[in-house]
């Protein structure tokens, strides 16, 4: 009985739906021509809508509950973001449709692929242990590598998925050898254990422990796409299919957050003054160069890698704002927001991709920033939306945006103005203007020049119920964001006291 108590196989009930939907629509697939791939399409939506199922359905239970020998952690944090990672997936199949039809990869791979993906990332979230993290990391990366090469007849598709493979596998490399180095000081695998050992002094050699660090939070830096890490970020998502760049640039970021939370706040915090200085440097590299680099680009998918480099620099600003002077007064806080603005930016960025998607075609990619002339006199509704996900994403009010930056600064602040934070407070809101310009420049395209396309703008219905839905939520969250915010805090509360 007590082996079984240690199993807890319903802690991972989400994954085992996952794992068993996967299998189920990989065979089913088999069976189903090219002509009817649509059946594979309805059989992924309904899977990951059972597996969202089951997450909301364990946001009720507000207890931290472990499973194989404390391997695995189920806890309220974990069950909203396993939460968003499903609907982040289920939307890019949603916004998926027209376009992988037309450039032949609506096939069973997109859809197994995604699931698999998507496995890794539950994984990540709900990893309690080093070796856990890394298999879950492992599995959603060779997902997403192959995923990435999927139009085999494309060079760039290829070169990008090639430079992903390369650059992940380094940074994977980079953080197996900082686990090495942690159970090689520490002498276990556990995080809580390791946070145990570290605080009690019970390691030996603490130089060993920070080097270590350093590697775990350089590998974390590759999976963030911060500075100096981000090489990998604008080829790719320039180079992939634009589902699959709009799966890499949505979930992979909820787990990136996870396993950086799990890494460095349950397993490392005792070297919280060690690993927060890292992370400034990171932060402040990625607003500087991410902003200030998006300026410079033509290409639409371009821009938003970039952006997404700066806008990672803003979430690791909450993340490092968690633990003062070694001060944890402020942790629920500061990482309920970095929460929050992980959240809050996939779900604006899954909206973005999702009209350039819309608006490419057969035989004409709508990557370029021209290729939004004049979008309001062809579909004001469809320019109203990414009107509100531009500003959602510079942090115009009333979006969620402004919101999510806003918690962002006032945990920087709140941690207190002797700790030497409001520098990096101004630094953020200075280089959140720079990034405004071009945001707003999207917006100028759309509104003020003449429409290069008069071709209409043709969806299909659940696509076009998605987008709208995107971009409502966008707009509702900003207008009600205290329903979000109050999910993330309460999540991040049980969580750390549990």
């Amino acid at each position: 009985m007590d082996n079984m108590d240690k199993l807890n196989v319903l802690a991972a009930a989400p994954e085992i739906a996952l794992l068993a939907a996967a299998g189920a629509v990989m065979v089913a697939d088999l069976f189903v021509s090219d002509a009817r791939r649509n059946v594979t399409y309805a059989l992924t939506l309904a899977a990951l809508v059972i597996v969202s199922a089951v997450c909301a359905y364990l946001l009720g239970n507000d207890a931290v509950q472990y499973a194989f020998g404390g391997m695995y952690v189920t806890d309220p944090m974990a069950n909203v973001l396993k939460l968003f990672a499903a609907l982040c997936t289920a939307l890019m199949l949603v916004y998926a449709q027209g376009y992988a039809r037309d450039r032949g990869i609506w096939k069973g791979e997109i859809f197994t692929l995604a699931l698999f993906a998507l496995l890794g990332i539950f994984v990540m979230i709900s990893a309690n242990n080093l070796l856990v993290i890394y298999l879950g990391l492992e599995l959603q990366a060779l997902a997403l590598y192959a995923l990435v090469a999927l139009r085999r007849d494309d060079a760039r598709a290829t070169e990008a998925a090639m430079k992903y493979f390369v650059l992940g596998a380094l940074a994977s490399g980079f953080l197996l050898y900082g686990m090495s180095m942690l159970y090689g000081a520490a002498g276990t695998l556990d995080l809580n254990d390791l946070a145990r050992r570290i605080a009690g002094g019970q390691v030996a050699s603490r130089p060993a422990l920070v080097l270590g660090t350093v590697f775990i939070v350089a590998g974390l830096g590759f999976k963030f796409g911060a500075v100096p890490f981000h090489m990998w970020v604008p080829d790719v998502y320039h180079g992939a299919p634009t589902p699959v760049t709009v799966l890499i640039g949505s979930a992979p970021k909820i787990a990136a957050f996870a396993i950086a939370f799990r890494l460095l706040v349950e397993g490392l915090l005792p070297l919280a003054l060690d690993w927060q200085k890292m992370l400034v440097v990171l932060a402040v590299g990625s607003l500087v160069i991410g902003n200030v680099t998006a300026i410079a680009q033509s290409n639409l998918k371009r821009m938003l890698a970039y952006s997404t480099i700066g806008q990672m620099g803003f979430m690791l600003l909450a993340m490092l704002s968690g633990v003062v002077g070694g001060d944890t007064m402020s942790t629920a806080n500061a990482y309920s927001a970095a929460m929050f603005y992980v959240i809050t930016y996939a779900i604006t960025t899954l909206g973005t991709f999702g009209i350039i998607m819309l608006l490419a075609r057969q035989g004409f990619e709508a990557e370029e920033i021209a290729d939004l002339r004049g979008l309001n006199r062809r579909s004001p509704w469809y320019a109203f939306v990414m009107l509100v996900l531009m500003f959602s994403l510079a942090g115009v009010p009333p979006t969620v945006g402004f919101h999510a930056k806003l918690v962002v600064l006032q945990a920087l602040l709140g941690s207190g103005i002797s700790s030497g934070m409001v520098w990096l407070a101004v630094i953020a809101v200075l280089f959140s203007l720079v990034g405004a310009y071009y945001y707003l420049r999207v917006v100028k395209v759309m509104y003020f020049d003449e429409p290069a396309d008069a071709a209409p703008i043709v969806a299909a219905p659940d696509m076009r119920m998605a987008l709208s839905a995107n971009g409502v939520a966008v707009l509702v969250l900003g207008i009600i964001p205290q329903y979000l915010l109050a999910l993330c805090a309460n999540a991040m509360i049980r969580t750390l006291g549990g």
